[in-house]
């Protein structure tokens, strides 16, 4: 796991700035704090960070092809290396190196892009062939890594594991905020690919390759989460035992490593079972980490500590109480742009304990967007009954009720739910500001409308797809990708922690994808199939458990412990983000949430942290 820059020239009589790339390159040194690296040929400069996991001693980067023309940076680990280190050596290729990233610069050399189609891993990394003078760069299938990028007007490429790299370069003092992501920021709580919050900078989305030669870029998906494995079976028992198999499999590929490896344990039903089966395959006992909360409403502590015990488990107990809100400031330099998960807090904290213990933890991520975990997969019976009547009839019906009745009425969000498509209406469920909340938040008018925001989500809202299906494949391709794996990437590698995601093995995604909805939700249940996988390795108690979010007790705070500093950062008059908001929209907000008969706390924490990010960033 590491941290990666580079510059990209067009005249290959140039140089690369060392002093430049050096700063570049060092800004996430919290990335890889076991070593640092430069490369430089005609007209490019590579940098990297180093976290050493696997092959300790020679696996420094650049790493090179046999004849040197090739040289890769990459963060992230290929959890199937020694498969194809195998069927390469049994092509000719000679390894200098134990390490996995080799593995990546000969598969390029062998097959070019394609190279990316045989990785079951997490990755983001670059190319550099020197004798074509063309940067290859791609990211995984899901997006577990992140690689930002900015092509200049004079046609300079310029990437990085984080945009803070890129604020290093001549970008710096240029860099202007992007209203429509900014728009985007409040309606969904994070800026999602390809767009970053600002201006001229981007994210190379997931399953993306991306190449770059002579002052131009071209991007081209290779996999799609839309991809359904076909299932040996459609047996239910036969069912149940591929996915434990493939479960299994992965949790087995990502126990590979130099290091020891760790696991969160929340208690819920997605670590239980990675814990479970990692015990299974581990020959050693595991080092698990849980965080807990002095309010018992946010609290899972102890569904932790007794699956720890059932599994012999090394287990650490993080409990979190008024403390949490001081590492704020930091968090929001560490994520670059504006974030509004508040579970980044609790996040942070589990990745800081691991941190201390171990360098690798595998984590429960995913299950929900695989196995239909969330509240918002069951439909109520009005959505139903909504969905089958013609547009203009629905928006007569629901619409029209909603724009003449006061914004106070109790239901007017409802009717204005039902008021428009699935893609629009999912949007209004999962985010944080409507269309119309936000028109009188933000000053500027760019991209305030609910379809246009709802336009990532439409491809998946098609006629032959349900509404649940379709909320699930739109929760993978967004939600999963632009809050949750930034969430755990950004905490993570602030910690100089990997953290690996035995759900995200493609494998296992198309499986899942392929099994029909009425086992996802059997009998009315959330992640049935994980809960059959469960119920012989962990008590009742846990293996029948509704899902708890990972959240923390923001509503209260923001009344009572942080009052003061939501005051701070909401209503100061010489707030920076007033630049953005209207500061009396936002008055209105706070004083109805503490009036408490609204609870408004995920609208104000966004604007919280967007203040905060203005302090802390330089919008």
């Amino acid at each position: 796991m590491c941290g990666i820059a580079g510059i990209c020239l067009r005249d290959p009589a140039a140089s690369a700035d060392r002093v430049l790339l050096q700063r570049m390159t060092r800004v996430i040194a919290h990335r890889g704090p076991d070593g640092e690296s430069l490369h430089f040929d005609a007209g490019v400069g590579l940098g990297h960070r180093r976290l050493s996991i696997i092959d300790l001693e020679g696996g420094t980067q650049p790493i090179f092809s046999a004849d040197r023309a090739l040289a890769i940076v990459f963060n992230g680990e290929i959890y199937n290396y020694k498969e194809l280190r195998a069927e390469l050596m049994k092509a000719g290729y000679r390894f200098r190196t134990r390490s996995d990233t080799e593995v990546i610069v000969h598969l390029y050399d062998q097959l070019g892009a394609e190279c990316v189609e045989k990785l079951n891993g997490m990755f983001a990394f670059a190319i550099w062939d020197n004798r074509t003078r063309t940067l290859f760069a791609a990211r995984d299938r899901l997006g577990e890594k992140p690689f930002h990028y900015s092509l200049l007007p004079d046609g300079t490429f310029i990437f990085a594991s984080e945009i803070k790299s890129l604020l290093e370069y001549d970008i710096a003092g240029k860099a202007q905020l992007d209203s429509v992501a900014l728009d985007d920021y409040f309606a969904y709580g994070y800026v999602p690919a390809p767009k970053s919050i600002y201006r001229d900078i981007r994210k190379l989305e997931a399953a993306h390759t991306l190449t770059w030669r002579d002052g131009r870029i071209t991007a081209r998906r290779y996999w799609s989460h839309l991809t359904s494995r076909q299932a040996a079976t459609q047996e239910v028992a036969g069912l149940l035992q591929e996915v434990e198999h493939l479960v299994r499999d992965s949790i087995r590929l990502r126990l590979r490593s130099d290091v020891p490896v760790g696991a969160f344990l929340s208690g819920g039903i997605d670590s239980s079972l990675v814990v479970a089966l990692a015990s299974e395959v581990s020959s050693a006992p595991l080092s698990t980490f849980s965080v807990g909360f002095t309010e018992r409403d946010f609290d899972e502590s102890s569904y932790a500590r007794e699956l720890a015990e059932r599994y012999g488990t090394r287990h650490h107990e993080i409990i979190v109480g008024d403390v949490n809100l001081e590492k704020f400031p930091e968090l929001v330099r560490q994520f670059d742009e504006p974030f509004a998960d508040p579970s980044a807090i609790p996040t942070y904290y589990v990745t800081h304990a691991a941190s201390r213990h171990l360098k690798v933890c595998l984590s429960g991520d995913a299950g929900d967007e695989l196995f239909a975990g969330y509240p918002q997969y069951v439909l109520e019976p009005a959505e139903r009954w909504v969905d089958r009547l013609p547009p203009a009839l629905r928006r007569l019906l629901f619409g029209l009720p909603a724009r003449l009745i006061p914004d106070s009425t109790r239901g007017k969000g409802w009717l204005r739910r039902m008021s428009v498509d699935g893609a629009v209406r999912y949007q209004r469920i999962i985010g944080v500001l409507d269309s119309i909340e936000r028109r009188q938040l933000l000053r500027s008018d760019a991209g305030m409308h609910a379809e246009v925001n709802a336009a990532m989500l439409r491809p998946f809202f098609t006629p032959d797809r349900s509404a649940i299906e379709s909320r699930l494949l739109a929760d993978q391709a967004t939600f999963l990708t632009d809050d949750i794996l930034v969430k755990v990437d950004r905490n993570s590698m602030l910690n100089s922690l990997e953290v690996r995601v035995p759900f995200l093995d493609h494998r296992l995604v198309e499986l899942a994808n392929s099994i029909p909805l009425s086992l996802h939700l059997k009998g009315g249940q959330q992640k049935w199939i994980l809960k059959q996988l469960l119920r012989s390795r962990a008590p009742s108690s846990i293996a029948n458990r509704a899902k708890q979010g990972f959240g923390m007790p923001i509503r209260d705070w923001i009344r009572g412990s942080y009052r003061e500093l939501a005051q701070d950062l909401l209503l100061n008059t010489a707030n920076r983000s007033h630049d953005f908001v209207d500061a009396g929209a936002v008055r209105k907000l706070f004083d109805a949430h503490q009036r408490g008969s609204r609870d408004l706390s995920g609208r104000l924490w966004s604007l919280m942290w967007f203040e905060q990010w203005c302090r802390t960033c330089g919008a």
